[in-house]
């Protein structure tokens, strides 16, 4: 690095448009691709530290759709925005961003490397075909299908459907259409799909296909990452994602509720969703579903056993506790999140990613997709339900809520007790790095 790099890098305000311009960019790439805002806050200071830039000068505003950045000091003030157009999740994006704030640190990059990397990063073609995405997807709800007490002849019907319905909802976006309507089209094929079934099968409806074939479209990350948002105190993005989750649960259950209709099915919502047994297809089953959703995640392949034997763990310990213990599913789900968030803390210095990479897609087959639209069904129907159908709809939405609280707090308990340790160890790295750039530049 020249003399002209190092005065970049030393200087706040040196080229200030253009590291505005960078560290947003780095923002909207973490907050597009399914990073909770304390996340996209974090690696955006760390940058922000690269780029020369006090953590007492810069002042960051971040929502689900907008984020806002000011640096200022007596003198001067410079303030920018950027829109993040579109959500998913890719969670490959999500650890190279990690990466690259911390090794601009470590290598001493200029601005001209950071910005050349940062747009590698945004061009980075997915580790799965669409094709392998598609079987993901397919076999993840069939994952699912087993965890409500499918047999393996229903795991593969719910393949087939949910391979379906994930390819229309591809062709749906491809097309055009609009993202709610590209789920209701893709819930309804799909959920027609497993009402079809009956005419190949000869065994009537297939009611754990039926339910199951539709889980991939469940938005357990945002849903997840909602939570986290308001237990960060990030009120406005936490409660626009939580909004967002229920236009999508909403628009699964609108283009389900069609079907259903149309093939004259009785209230499918009531059929038990409990297996009674733990036997090993149990664990083949969380495995499959873990490492289904983190193909959907795009996480990357070296991590995909990891994440299968974290599903294991977290689902096995839920089922133990419900089923052998007697505790109540949220605290089944808890204390199975919890155990995954904690052995996480250790892996995660093994495999360098962040701990989202493995805590998540593990935790993501404890989600309780089938309450929340237990709930909608019972809101969309509620002119025709009894009074006790609207009470077990009421129930399951309440119920979900309860667990979807304890799996997101249960995956960030380590981050909870010893946040204030974690945050005092990764800023006194930024500092030491930060002291070894002056030391050099001195040198020189």
């Amino acid at each position: 690095m020249d003399q002209t790099d190092r005065a970049e890098l030393s200087n706040p305000f040196a080229h200030i448009g253009h590291k505005l311009h960078l560290l947003l960019q780095t923002g909207q790439l973490l907050m597009e691709n399914g990073a909770d805002s304390d996340r996209t806050v974090r690696d955006m200071m760390r940058a922000a530290a690269f780029m020369g830039i006090p953590k007492d000068q810069i002042h960051q505003h971040v929502m689900y759709t907008t984020l806002m950045l000011n640096v200022n000091d007596d003198e001067h003030t410079y303030t920018e925005f950027r829109k993040c157009h579109k959500h998913g999740v890719n969670m490959t994006i999500l650890t190279a961003i990690s990466k690259l704030t911390w090794r601009a640190l470590e290598k001493d990059y200029t601005l001209a490397e950071y910005e050349r990397q940062l747009q590698h990063i945004s061009q980075m073609a997915r580790a799965y075909t669409p094709l392998q995405t598609a079987i993901g997807a397919g076999v993840a709800c069939g994952g699912f299908c087993m965890l409500f007490g499918g047999s393996w002849l229903d795991f593969l019907m719910t393949a087939i459907c949910a391979f379906l319905g994930f390819q229309v909802r591809g062709i749906c976006n491809r097309w055009g259409f609009h993202p709610y309507a590209a789920i209701a089209i893709a819930a309804f094929c799909a959920t027609i799909g497993a009402w079809s079934l009956q005419f190949f099968t000869g065994d009537g409806i297939a009611w754990y296909p039926l339910i199951a074939c539709t889980l991939f479209m469940v938005p357990g990350i945002p849903l997840i990452n909602a939570i986290d948002d308001l237990l960060n105190n990030f009120i406005v993005s936490g409660m626009t994602r939580a909004m967002n989750t229920i236009l999508i649960v909403g628009s699964m259950t609108f283009g389900i509720v069609i079907a259903i209709r149309l093939g004259a099915v009785t209230d499918f919502t009531s059929v038990d969703l409990s297996p009674h047994y733990l036997y090993l297809s149990l664990v083949a089953a969380s495995a499959i579903a873990s490492m289904g959703f983190s193909i959907i995640f795009n996480l990357p392949k070296k991590l995909l056993p990891l994440v299968g034997l974290g599903g294991i763990i977290a689902v096995t310990t839920r089922n133990v506790c419900v089923m052998d213990l007697g505790f109540s599913q949220a605290a089944g789900s808890f204390l199975g999140a919890a155990i995954v968030g904690i052995l996480a803390l250790k892996v995660v210095h093994l495999v360098h990613v962040p701990n989202i990479l493995l805590t998540i897609p593990s935790a993501i087959p404890m989600i309780p997709g089938v309450l929340l639209y237990r709930l909608l069904f019972a809101l969309l129907n509620i002119d025709t339900i009894t009074a006790d159908q609207l009470l077990l709809g009421l129930r399951s939405g309440v119920s979900a809520i309860i667990i979807i609280i304890a799996i997101a707090i249960g995956v960030t308990i380590p981050s909870i007790f010893i946040e204030r340790y974690l945050t005092k160890k990764r800023q006194g790295e930024v500092n030491h790095l930060l002291a070894l750039r002056r030391e050099k530049a001195a040198a020189e």
